[in-house]
């Protein structure tokens, strides 16, 4: 056996339990197979609770627990990183919880807030840099770490109550479909709960970047006059969070 079909079978071993491939291993025994077996499943377990303190409170010990195992049975690290492992629970958690998108929402805001505070830096754009801009042809880069979600619950306010360490809010659907923005303003990842226009709006300026075709958008969707507003009122806003770090002549 060389070195590329043990480190395979030990594998096979950690993520699936092999008997086959543990039968392979040379001088391994059943007990000291098991050793590394529960050192890997721990280490993974620990990592979904550090990444997930909230959903496990929120959901209890067990129920967490549960998902957890589920999600290390079909779903074996993917990355050079153990920081990566957590990307992907929530596909677990809807497999498991379908009926539960309060606990989808609420798993996405927290590792968003995770992934946004690792993003690349970017300055956030000037005031003054807006002086001499032409908005026919501007083009807006937005910050990295900026990521947004449709919404249907009430899971940002339940996330606020929890990260205060105040009684979170029953579980509640939205009156009409929200979004959920998340982004980091200096040192600081931050959780921003929207209508679903603005979400919608931001993606779009994403792919292209272009402040005249958001405008066109708003003016479709309400008119010129309030379509102009509702976009300047949002350029505002995005400035001052610090979610648009640059701006170039896109003629």
């Amino acid at each position: 056996m060389n070195l590329a079909d043990l480190q395979r079978d030990f594998r096979l071993w950690l993520v699936q339990g092999s008997e086959p491939a543990a039968g392979r291993i040379p001088g391994a025994h059943a007990a000291g197979l098991a050793v590394y077996q529960n050192n890997y499943r721990a280490q993974l377990v620990g990592c979904l609770e550090a990444s997930y303190p909230l959903l496990r409170a929120r959901m209890g010990e067990d129920a967490f627990l549960q998902l957890a195992v589920r999600h290390i049975n079909s779903h074996p690290p993917h990355a050079w990183t153990l920081d990566a492992y957590a990307d992907h629970l929530e596909t677990t958690l809807e497999i498991l919880y379908p009926d539960n998108p309060d606990l989808h929402e609420l798993a996405w805001i927290e590792l968003a807030l995770g992934t946004a505070f690792v993003a690349a830096d970017a300055e956030p754009l000037a005031a003054i840099a807006l002086a001499t801009v032409d908005w026919d042809t501007a083009r807006l880069a937005l910050a990295p770490g900026l990521l947004t979600r449709a919404a249907l619950t009430n899971a940002a306010e339940v996330w606020r109550a929890m990260s205060a360490g105040t009684d979170a809010p029953e579980a509640a659907m939205l009156e009409e479909a929200g979004g959920l923005l998340v982004w980091r303003s200096g040192f600081t990842s931050c959780l921003r709960a929207t209508d679903a226009l603005e979400v919608e709006l931001l993606e779009a300026l994403r792919r292209h970047g272009s402040f005249a075709a958001l405008c066109e958008l708003l003016a479709g969707r309400l008119g010129e006059e309030d379509g102009i507003a509702r976009a300047g009122a949002l350029l505002a806003n995005w400035i001052g969070a610090g979610l648009v770090t640059g701006v170039e002549d896109g003629a």
